[in-house]
């Protein structure tokens, strides 16, 4: 039954952003920082640890889930840390996924060249 919710709300969230992008003038850079503002506020509100223990990676992979992730470090952070963790602690829980996409850029940069169409 996990892999039927993280399936279905996984692409409940996608059916937004492709319905934000069918029926807005929204650029794509501008919904992908809306999904990321999203969780990072539902995350604080408290509404996206529900989401997440209920559809598992189907909350987690998207983009929001990285806004989720965020504001779960900087709350972690703010209670260990002071007010330092307000800067330090998004980044801190997110630093693993921040270095494997640059790494992974960085592998792709390398391997494959870009050509004009």
């Amino acid at each position: 039954m996990e892999f039927f919710n993280a399936f279905w709300v996984g692409g409940l969230i996608c059916v937004i952003g492709q319905l934000l992008i069918d029926k807005t003038k929204l650029t794509p850079a501008r919904i992908l920082t809306g999904f990321v503002v999203a969780g990072v506020v539902l995350g604080a509100l408290g509404l996206y640890k529900p989401l997440a223990e209920f559809a598992g990676e189907g909350a987690a992979v998207p983009i929001s889930g990285f806004g989720y992730l965020m504001s779960e470090g900087v709350r972690h952070a703010l209670s260990t840390d002071g007010a330092l963790g307000i800067l330090t602690g998004g980044v801190g829980a997110a630093a693993a996924g921040i270095a494997a996409a640059i790494f992974f850029g960085l592998l792709a940069g390398l391997l494959f060249r870009s050509s004009d169409k």
